[in-house]
């Protein structure tokens, strides 16, 4: 049975009048291009922290300011090519550069002019630079094109590396969206070299189309597909529906609304956080070699608690490792497991975190094969989401513009 999280509104923090069911991007902030100079700055902590066993101390680190100025960042990544460059995603359609701690004054990538964002849970929501982008310059984006569907696209760099061509745009991907809400958005190269994109189930509530399940849409899904083949895009031969049966660009299915997922650095476990309808977040674990036609289960199961309909005699479930209700919080920001030098304590340790409430919580398996989580920090950021850098270091994006790294107090 899954660990579940009773985490209940312990910090004498109101919930928000309106419990978004994803983080909720509002009241846009204009973008700047201009250096901005970091302040000495940490995420505030509201509660004395104590370790449990197979964690470190929270109380010892600190989550430290290390770029800030952002409008509306959803995502920090980087590029993999020896630089120790950091790009971040600003939801409006920009991409910056942050170059030996400083922001750089023009942006990586500009698609203001073709990205739709409602200032919700539309826009510019992932990006991916390909396993060789040090020698072929490709990386690719995920956002919601002006009519509202979803866009994965490929652009190369120029001759300048900390500036891509626009003009280089070649649309890969469409899935038409019928609603504003539930786009998925993450995309990230799995160990295999294949890219693997999340696709939320379309949208309104309770998801009405029964998308989730359906083997015959995009939505709801894990795709996963090969770029490196002339065209578009490859199905890898081994995709569970590669010779039909569904969608051959379907890796794993039965997703509401995956708000990040992530491949550990060091295994090759797969680890999805699965934003909920309006009562369970969860987290899901596919281990390394595992997860081809896995049914995560929405919309029958809303975590491990029955949603909606039943699950047909001998259909296997896969059920989320990690859950936890709403009480305070509101939306689950998938993240990543710590693999760095800087902290290693923490190695192992699989971090997330919930949009409203700003808790960062870390989970990791006992030898019995248990799992085992906690609130480590209560920060009060508006967590969108997780990153890493080329050393496995750890950053967190608070949807109020600031990029913030774990480290060490001393």
């Amino acid at each position: 049975m899954p660990l579940t999280l009773l985490l209940a509104a312990c910090y004498n923090r109101p919930a928000p009048s309106t419990a978004p069911s994803e983080p909720v991007i509002s009241s846009p902030v204009s973008s700047s291009n201009e250096t901005q100079p970091v302040e000495q700055a940490t995420l505030a902590i509201d509660k004395d922290q104590t370790a449990a066993a197979g964690f470190a101390n929270p109380a010892e680190y600190s989550w430290n300011l290390v770029s800030q100025g952002y409008a509306q960042p959803l995502l920090v990544t980087h590029a993999g090519d020896g630089s120790e460059r950091l790009f971040v995603v600003e939801q409006q359609g920009v991409i910056a550069v942050i170059e030996n701690g400083q922001r750089l004054a023009e942006p990586f990538l500009d698609i203001r002019f073709e990205v739709g964002s409602n200032g919700n849970e539309q826009g510019l929501l992932g990006l991916a630079f390909h396993p060789d982008f040090e020698n072929n310059g490709y990386f690719y984006v995920n956002y919601t094109g002006l009519g509202g569907n979803t866009v994965i696209a490929r652009f190369e760099v120029s001759d300048d590396r900390n500036v891509a061509n626009v003009d280089s745009e070649a649309p890969m991907l469409y899935i038409a969206q019928p609603y504003a809400n539930h786009n998925g958005g993450h995309i990230e190269f799995g160990p295999d070299g294949y890219l693997y994109i999340g696709s939320g189930d379309g949208g309104s509530g309770g998801d009405p189309q029964n998308n989730g399940q359906s083997l015959e849409t995009l939505l709801g899904k894990l795709l996963r597909i090969d770029v490196n083949v002339d065209g578009p895009y490859g199905i890898p031969a081994d995709n569970p529906f590669a010779s039909g049966g569904g969608l051959g660009e379907i890796w794993a299915y039965g997703l509401r609304n995956p708000w990040r997922f992530s491949f550990d650095t060091a295994t090759g476990d797969l680890y999805i956080a699965d934003v909920g309808q309006g009562d369970w977040e969860e987290v899901h674990m596919l281990p390394a070699g595992t997860g081809n036609g896995a049914n995560l289960g929405w919309k029958f199961y809303e975590g491990t608690h029955p949603y909606e309909g039943t699950a047909p005699e001998g259909l296997q479930l896969d059920f989320p490792v990690v859950e936890y209700d709403h009480g305070s919080r509101c939306s689950i920001t998938g993240g990543y497991v710590y693999r760095g030098a800087r902290v290693p304590a923490w190695n192992g340790i699989y971090f997330y975190g919930d949009f409203c409430s700003g808790e960062v919580m870390g989970m990791y398996q006992t030898p019995d094969g248990e799992w085992n989580s906690q609130v480590l920090w209560d920060t009060q950021a508006l967590i969108t989401s997780f990153g890493i850098d080329e050393a496995g270091e750890l950053y967190l994006v608070d949807r109020n513009g600031g990029i913030y790294q774990l480290q060490a107090n001393n």
